[in-house]
């Protein structure tokens, strides 16, 4: 009784900051829509979340604790590492004293949310599988296929985790797929073959977490099929790179021209207007998402959707 009384209770730690923590923004680009199997806000406000550590599994829960405090408690193999390196993850270390927005919209953005943070998960093929998926279709078509492949393949999450929460497959189950599996939740050729091509050399690419985010990002874009977006998509997640601008992206550019300059604009434009805010692009994209001014008309239907999906 009295071991298991332990392991229910798990390990625990708060996390503090001079500079405010807002928790729900912040760890919002990990969660892959509301149905995400790894991921879970509770009813009390508290984010729960699966995933694999070099140490083991881990199901860890995050609490708001006030605005300059984060209560964590973590299950599993993997939560003494988890806890050594939430400080880590969350960016408390971060410098913000060269990021000076010019626009009223990031002005006021940053304003309102001065405790939004990056991400630095240090965990690459985590990240980079949903970032395949999410490649050329629909956001929702890409968390359908997400939610379709985790549930097949993916593992209970360690501890009293709340009911139905997932840990994803390793690598090594990831390249196990087969293709038509992959086509049954609606992943296509191209992106499994990325997928699967990724997973076969999941372990050194584990190893551009420590490095440079832009030599990162130059050796997995050697891996076929993963691109500059992509390859941004992962930098902001696993790096905690501010200025991970994700160029190629099929709406981001025209929301940024709509939201700023009242009129849509291209990737080459994109860039250019937005090149002042250097190494902080990526954080006025998040200011401006989180706090609402980001927007783009909405002109015609949306391209249909094509389902494979397992009836």
């Amino acid at each position: 009784m009295r071991d298991s009384t332990i392991q229910d209770a798990g390990l625990s730690r708060t996390v503090t900051s001079d500079r405010p923590i807002d928790l729900a923004p912040t760890l919002a680009p990990l969660r892959r829509g509301a149905a995400d199997p790894c991921y879970r806000v509770t009813p009390d406000g508290a984010h729960w979340r699966a995933s694999r550590l070099a140490t083991g599994p881990v199901t860890y829960r995050l609490t708001q604790a006030g605005a300059h405090a984060v209560d964590a408690r973590a299950w599993g193999p993997g939560a003494a590492e988890f806890l050594d390196g939430l400080p880590h993850m969350l960016c408390l270390d971060e410098d913000l004293t060269g990021f000076m927005p010019g626009h009223p919209k990031v002005i006021d953005a940053h304003r309102r949310f001065p405790g939004l943070r990056m991400l630095r998960t240090g965990l690459v093929f985590e990240s980079l599988v949903p970032a395949v998926l999410e490649q050329k279709v629909h956001t929702v078509s890409a968390r359908a296929s997400w939610r379709a492949l985790v549930r097949k393949f993916g593992t209970p999450a360690p501890g009293p985790a709340p009911s139905g929460l997932l840990l994803a497959p390793d690598a090594d189950a990831w390249r196990r797929i087969p293709s038509w599996t992959y086509h049954r939740a609606n992943v296509g050729p191209e992106r499994a073959r990325t997928i699967v091509h990724a997973a076969r050399v999941a372990e050194s690419l584990e190893r551009t977490a420590v490095i440079d985010a832009a030599e990162a990002a130059r050796r997995l874009r050697t891996v076929p099929g993963i691109g500059v977006w992509t390859a941004a998509e992962i930098a902001q997640r696993v790096h905690g790179d501010a200025d991970a601008l994700s160029v190629g992206d099929y709406h981001l550019a025209a929301i940024i021209g709509w939201t700023l300059l009242g009129r849509p604009i291209d990737d080459d434009a994109m860039v250019e207007y937005l090149e002042p805010l250097r190494p902080h692009r990526y954080r006025a994209v998040r200011l401006l998402e989180i706090s609402g001014h980001a927007h783009k008309p909405k002109f015609g239907p949306r391209t249909p959707l094509t389902d494979h999906t397992w009836h």
